[in-house]
């Protein structure tokens, strides 16, 4: 015979699933209108940190001699 640890039956696993898809239901149903009142806060909670880990590459460590010989002589300027 062989030994099957950690081996859920599918007779389980399926009332399982089930029951977690009538909490999710009643958890949705339930708390509707608090998850959809915070999605704009949230969104403007979004923004900085956005912004913080998306301007990571604008790091001024390295010059580049050739832009800074057209900033210098008015080529790169187009006002």
């Amino acid at each position: 015979m062989h030994s099957h640890h950690g081996f859920v039956p599918s007779k389980f696993r399926w009332i399982f699933w089930g029951f977690v898809a009538v909490a999710v239901f009643f958890l949705w149903t339930e708390h509707k209108a608090h998850l959809l009142g915070a999605l704009p806060y949230l969104f403007f909670l979004a923004c900085p940190l956005m912004h913080l880990f998306m301007h990571h590459g604008h790091s001024n460590k390295t010059e580049d001699n050739s832009s800074n010989a057209k900033d210098e002589s008015g080529k790169g300027d187009k006002s």
